[in-house]
């Protein structure tokens, strides 16, 4: 197991839960995020290795109850842990699954930069969690704000144009920005030459401030036209709003068992959320003080404010420790913690290096 996920803290268990009550507990939910279905004491004693009486079972239940760990639902005798008992499962009693080698191996070469685009990588990255995990995906990248080597603009007829974007690091970036009709081969050549004249290490913010203030006191000697593409092309990085990449796949899978209206409204209110530019910034600060994965069931992120959701969330870090993304998956509370925790986990890692 990586070493971020193998140093996980175990949260202390309360004092009033001994083991035998733990096991049970671990046991419901273990069933819970199986099934769905709320688990009785007949189930338990056939499945528990303790030879305990479906009596016995029901009084530990009981117990679970009053410390806010269980419920039952109305239609049925069975329990459900409530959002309380999942966070205590997650946080103490969770048993890790392990990626094998041929695992590790596919995510690894399925997130091979081979040629994309930073944003194209991200999105693969995003697909491929979301079909790992069964569940809707997120993948986070801030702002491009370090030094800038390389704009070049490319003319893609019919009004349209390729602006390619090359940081200190080496990262690629595309946009695709309008132009104005018939503009001719040289503007775009003269607007490449213009802006990289004036990089010398300055950031997309620090050199759009720069272009901005010759071309409105007249100092420029690009042409109109050719200012129009420069502008254009700054924008698509700076324009206002933008946070950097959010970057979602898998929404669907959110909707696949959602059988009340209520749950509905939920998530759609979710998606509003999601599609905001605030997403982007709420999760990036979730992970900022975060060494690894971060579980959050319920309204505990800020994303969402409803029960019956569980976010799991990673930061990207790159070889210098700095945090470069965020990648993590939103589902119903009964995800699959123990498979999906490290998959985001070794996605994180390396979506960190290739970005880094």
């Amino acid at each position: 197991m990586e070493q971020r996920l193998s140093s996980w803290r175990r949260a202390a268990l309360p004092p009033e839960l001994d083991a035998r009550a733990a096991l049970i507990l671990r046991e419901i939910v273990e069933q819970y995020l199986e099934t769905g279905e709320p688990v009785g004491s007949r189930t338990l004693s056939r499945r528990l290795p303790l030879g305990l009486s479906p009596a016995t079972i029901r009084n530990v239940m009981a117990d679970l109850a009053d410390l806010g760990l269980l419920y039952a639902p109305h239609t049925s005798a069975g329990r459900l842990p409530t959002e309380r008992g999942l966070r205590l499962f997650v946080d103490g009693l969770l048993q890790f699954g392990e990626l094998s080698e041929e695992e590790r191996e596919h995510i690894a070469s399925a997130l091979e930069p081979q040629g994309r685009s930073v944003e194209e990588t991200l999105a693969e990255a995003g697909s491929l969690l979301s079909g790992l995990s069964a569940a809707a995906a997120l993948v986070a990248a801030p702002k491009t704000e370090g030094p800038i080597r390389h704009i070049e603009f490319v003319n893609l007829g019919s009004g349209r144009a390729l602006v390619v974007l090359v940081n200190a690091e080496g990262q690629v970036e595309n946009r695709i920005i309008d132009t104005p009709p018939g503009l001719p081969v040289s503007a775009f050549e003269q607007a490449t030459n213009y802006l990289n004249a004036r990089l010398s290490g300055q950031s997309i913010t620090e050199l759009k401030r720069q272009v901005s203030e010759e071309i409105t006191a007249h100092r420029s000697e690009l042409d109109q036209l050719a200012a129009q593409v420069v502008e254009a092309g700054l924008a698509t990085w700076t324009g206002e709003g933008r946070g950097g990449s959010l970057i979602i796949r898998g929404q669907a899978r959110l909707l696949a068992d959602v059988t009340q209206l209520e749950r509905l409204s939920t998530i759609q209110t979710l998606f509003e959320r999601l599609e905001a530019q605030e997403t982007l910034l709420k999760l990036l600060e979730l992970v900022e003080e975060s060494d690894g994965v971060r579980i959050f069931i319920g309204a505990e992120s800020g994303l969402f404010d409803a029960s019956g959701l569980s976010m799991i969330v990673a930061p990207a870090r790159n070889a210098m420790d700095r945090i470069v993304g965020a990648i993590g998956v939103i589902g119903p509370s009964r995800l699959n913690y123990g498979r999906i925790i490290p998959v985001v986990d070794y996605t994180a890692q390396v979506l960190g290096r290739m970005l880094g």
